[in-house]
């Protein structure tokens, strides 16, 4: 049976319960979002896909924009009333200093060329604005195999994982450390204000038995082999 995202998250639930206090990536993520996040703050979510995390924030996010390079998944985004546009994180269609907040959800892993990405989020921020993100870390086991299998993921992703290889974007891991992306935010302008590793087992749980060893073993992880990275870095006042 393919380990389908249901399936993911009922294995979180049963990882939370038995380390209490422990919360999926997705779910800081979207915390430290509302940590910063005032009304009537400009929101733009770079690769909003179809949905994710405007869905997640609704009216609070008053004034939010989506942008994503896939003309596909604007057309059928679940925010139909969403203003949004074709664009990549690295040409952003705004002008300097005009946003309070860039979100990325699953995006870092993917960029060509991350530090022209991190020179246009620190343009269009304004001074006391928040670029917060959550991606994969690149020294994960889950990035480590998705790397040694690449030329087999036309195969396997659907199999595994019950859906289309299509569906995911190239991944090069270019901005998914914390060295990688302290030097990018350092070189435009940016400083940390979070930083997150968050360890997740349901990786390759294709058996209860294979997600228990994997809640054992995780926690003989290094922190920089953790799963996923939740981040939030600032533009100077």
């Amino acid at each position: 049976m393919p380990l389908s995202l249901d399936r993911q998250n009922a294995y979180r639930r049963q990882y939370a319960s038995l380390r209490p206090g422990w919360r999926p990536a997705t779910e800081q993520y979207a915390d430290l979002i509302r940590q910063h996040l005032r009304p009537g703050m400009r929101v733009v979510d770079l690769g909003c896909g179809r949905g994710g995390v405007l869905e997640q924030l609704g009216p609070a996010a008053d004034r939010p924009l989506g942008l994503d390079p896939d003309l596909r998944s604007l057309v059928e985004h679940r925010l139909p009333d969403l203003p949004r546009a074709v664009a990549s994180a690295d040409a952003i269609p705004l002008s300097a200093a005009s946003v309070d907040l860039a979100l990325a959800s699953w995006v870092l892993e993917h960029l060509p060329d991350p530090a022209r990405t991190f020179r246009e989020v620190a343009r269009v921020l304004r001074p006391g604005g928040a670029f917060i993100f959550v991606a994969p870390s690149a020294h994960s086991p889950a990035a480590l195999l998705n790397r040694a299998l690449r030329p087999l993921q036309a195969r396997l992703v659907p199999r595994l994982y019950g859906r289309e290889e299509s569906d995911a974007f190239p991944v090069v891991y270019r901005a998914n450390t914390r060295r990688q992306i302290d030097a990018l935010a350092r070189a435009a302008g940016l400083e940390c204000r979070a930083f997150h590793h968050v360890e997740d087992p349901t990786y390759f749980a294709f058996h209860p038995l294979i997600f228990r060893l994997n809640a054992a073993l995780v926690r003989a992880l290094p922190r920089g082999m953790y799963e996923h990275i939740v981040a939030a870095y600032g533009k100077p006042e």
